[in-house]
């Protein structure tokens, strides 16, 4: 994250939670509906393709707080 979103997140943070809901809300309203679209279909068959994963053993999992502290 760029040091100048890194300052705008940071600030939104400190909003009511009220405010935080509408900010999110405009926001997801302003990116491209085409952008993460997927059909019904191609999200089950991604599903199962991670459960698959997990089940097998493959996947390589990370906890919440860790990936939390990514960002």
């Amino acid at each position: 994250m760029i040091p100048e979103t890194r300052s705008l997140f940071d600030a939104a943070l400190a909003l009511p939670e009220a405010d935080r809901a509408l900010l999110a809300e405009r926001l997801l309203e302003t990116l491209s509906p085409e952008a993460d679209e997927m059909s019904d279909e191609d999200l089950l068959a991604e599903l199962d393709r991670r459960r698959t994963e997990v089940e097998r053993g493959t996947a390589r999992l990370i906890p919440w707080s860790e990936l939390r502290l990514e960002e």
